[in-house]
């Protein structure tokens, strides 16, 4: 079965702004570091990654005001992928679990767009996975897939919820039920598609 495209990927407001406060950070903590950046997103995220490193570099010591700003860039850029360019550094440099820990906090506490945010950056962030906050990730997010009507909040949930009935505890398994219900009659067709290629027990 072929994966569907998502459709419709929401824009970020507040993302060029989460850009502009980053280089500012940089200019002020890095210099070295910092070139000059252009008006474009591009030109932004070009200075930044070389000011913050990439997977194919060293990662550098950040100090405290960059923990907030990386979080914010992460869960506010639209782009699943390069939404990795703000992640690992947050997780290279503050550590893999208070960076899930945000995220949760995100998830449970953000509005719509930063709860569908929190969903993407969740996949990188997990690269060094953690067993406890990833059940605490599989809780919340089917909580939420199942009471959150956000149609951008379920298309981004869905691909990491685990739809495995043994993974939850036994209070939760008519919730798994649930939420394979609603996405397999949900009017959405990237919904409906998504969870028959996660393999879902039809009987569940």
């Amino acid at each position: 079965m072929n994966l569907m495209p998502l459709p419709g990927r929401a824009t970020g407001d507040g993302f060029p702004h989460c850009l502009a406060e980053l280089l500012e950070l940089c200019r002020v903590h890095l210099p070295a570091r910092t070139a000059e950046a252009g008006e474009s997103e591009e030109d932004q995220r070009v200075v930044l990654r070389g000011a913050l490193g990439n997977r194919y570099s060293d990662y550098p010591d950040l100090p405290e005001p960059f923990f907030a700003a990386l979080v914010r860039a992460a869960v506010h850029d639209p782009n699943p992928s390069f939404n990795r360019q703000f992640v690992e550094p947050l997780r290279r440099a503050f550590g893999a679990r208070r960076t899930q820990e945000a995220l949760l906090e995100v998830l449970a506490t953000g509005t719509n767009p930063e709860r569908a945010g929190a969903a993407r950056a969740w996949y990188w962030a997990t690269l060094e996975p953690l067993d406890d906050l990833q059940d605490r990730w599989n809780r919340a997010a089917l909580r939420e897939f199942v009471a959150n009507d956000d149609l951008d909040v379920r298309r981004w949930v869905l691909p990491g919820l685990t739809l495995d009935p043994a993974r939850y505890p036994a209070e939760l398994h008519p919730l798994v039920a649930e939420a394979v219900h609603l996405a397999r009659t949900h009017p959405d067709g990237y919904l409906r598609h998504r969870v028959e290629l996660q393999g879902a027990d039809p009987e569940v």
